[in-house]
């Protein structure tokens, strides 16, 4: 019988860092009940890993977490990738080939990455990801086996720039796990969240997180565009407080308890923990607009016509501002819906059941497709007494201690009794002879 996989994702955000195991049966299907996350402020910005040491200790801590619930040893993990420096660039490459032999992967594979053999200047190739395939200036969902004497293929290069990766792999040192696989966040939350008919009608999937917002456009099946703004939940909160003359959580948490903040004129005269929300609302409205514009200009960037795209999907932990998914419809003209968390994962554990971990819960469903058969990342320990059982300790050989010997009788030893033999002897032999001279006497 074959064992159970064993999935560990980990996405590091700009506010938060978050771990999960997931399990995945001989059957393919795919579970999970286990996570851990910690909160940060400052050890990364937009995305980019800062304080190295920081965020290394974090990860460690919620590695040890994790390895405690499952009772094994974590050996590897797969890395989500984002971050503002985050985007798409197109490349093309035009190939004439012999028209009598038909199209093989292996040739597409070639072409591909030939793609990606210029260096593109400050910048690193994270993934490669095919857009469009043409032969004879035909396009095609699939060149392979058809027969043509020139072939053309245009993919996107998903690139950042090297410190993104760079501080990623810095995280992992020889005492911690190592990572199996670099995932694209974004990509993988596409894959898992968007639907057939989404990527094929024409989607616009929108990540507004603390500190960025990543946007991806999908037409024809195909990634349009990728990019990713310096712009997220952050930045209402700092207006608040800059704003407002308060600390960053109480400017947080007063965007937070204003039920829309994004229509100043009926939000109720109340104060916030000193907080005048109609003012605050003003802040938080005026920056959600700029946000909003930003992410509208994406689609003139990407060349696409608004008309083009039929459907608007938010996710992010900055998502859930109130009244946002209507500001956005409203000023886009784009029908928009918040984003669920993948379909082909079941989530056991109802405290993790969160849209705020969409992103991991993408990673671990991403991976789950990409392990291969026979490999896992958690080695589980292992015990000779019998099989471990979750929320019971685990088992232990107890042996009784060992009991003293039981003491002999004390008997006299030979030596001692011929000592005591002779000195009796002796003493009668002397009470003899006084008797003796007592007589002659």
């Amino acid at each position: 019988m074959e064992k159970n996989q064993y999935i560990v994702a980990l996405e590091i955000g700009s506010s938060k860092i978050v771990g999960a195991i997931a399990e995945k049966t001989s059957a393919g299907y795919l579970s999970v009940k286990h996570l851990q996350e910690e909160k940060h402020l400052s050890s990364v910005r937009y995305g980019i890993v800062q304080n190295v040491e920081n965020i290394k200790s974090s990860i460690n801590r919620i590695i040890k977490n994790l390895e405690g619930m499952v009772d094994g040893r974590i050996t590897q993990v797969y890395m989500g990738v984002s971050g503002r420096s985050l985007h798409s660039i197109v490349s093309e490459v035009n190939r004439s080939v012999e028209s009598t032999v038909p199209i093989t992967k292996d040739l597409i594979d070639r072409i591909i990455h030939d793609a990606t053999s210029s260096p593109i200047r400050n910048y690193e190739t994270i993934d490669i990801v095919p857009r469009a395939y043409y032969v004879d200036k035909v396009e095609t969902p699939n060149p392979v086996g058809q027969f043509g004497s020139s072939i053309k293929i245009k993919v996107n290069l998903i690139v950042a720039k090297p410190a993104l990766k760079l501080n990623l792999n810095r995280l992992m040192t020889l005492n911690t796990p190592q990572v199996k696989d670099y995932i694209v966040t974004p990509l993988a939350v596409a894959e898992q969240v968007l639907s057939d008919s989404d990527r094929e009608l024409g989607c616009m999937l929108v990540d507004m997180g603390a500190e960025t917002t990543t946007v991806a456009i999908y037409k024809n099946k195909a990634l349009i565009y990728l990019n990713t703004l310096p712009l997220g939940g952050r930045n209402l909160t700092r207006d608040v407080m800059n704003g407002m003359s308060v600390l960053e959580e109480t400017a947080e948490n007063v965007k937070k308890n204003i039920n829309n903040p994004l229509d100043p004129g009926n939000v109720s005269n109340v104060v916030i923990e000193g907080v005048s929300a109609p003012e605050a609302a003003n802040y938080i409205s005026a920056r959600t607009g700029e946000i909003i514009a930003n992410i509208n200009q994406q689609l003139a960037d990407a060349g696409i016509s608004s008309d083009a795209i039929q459907s608007i999907v938010l996710i992010g932990g900055s998502a859930h501002l109130g009244g946002l998914l209507q500001k956005m419809e409203d000023t886009i003209k784009i029908k928009v819906r918040m984003g669920q968390n993948p379909p082909t994962l079941n989530i056991l554990n109802s405290d993790i059941n969160r849209m705020e971990y969409i992103e991991l819960f993408s990673l671990l469903a991403k991976a789950g497709e990409n392990i291969e058969p026979g490999e896992t990342c958690v080695e589980l320990n292992k015990y000779e007494n019998g099989p471990t059982f979750e929320g019971m300790a685990n088992p232990r050989q107890v042996t009784e201690p060992e009991r003293p010997a039981e003491r002999e009788p004390r008997r006299n030893k030979p030596e001692k009794r011929n000592r005591w033999k002779k000195w009796t002897d002796k003493l009668s032999s002397l009470m003899s002879e006084d008797d003796a001279n007592d007589e002659e006497q």
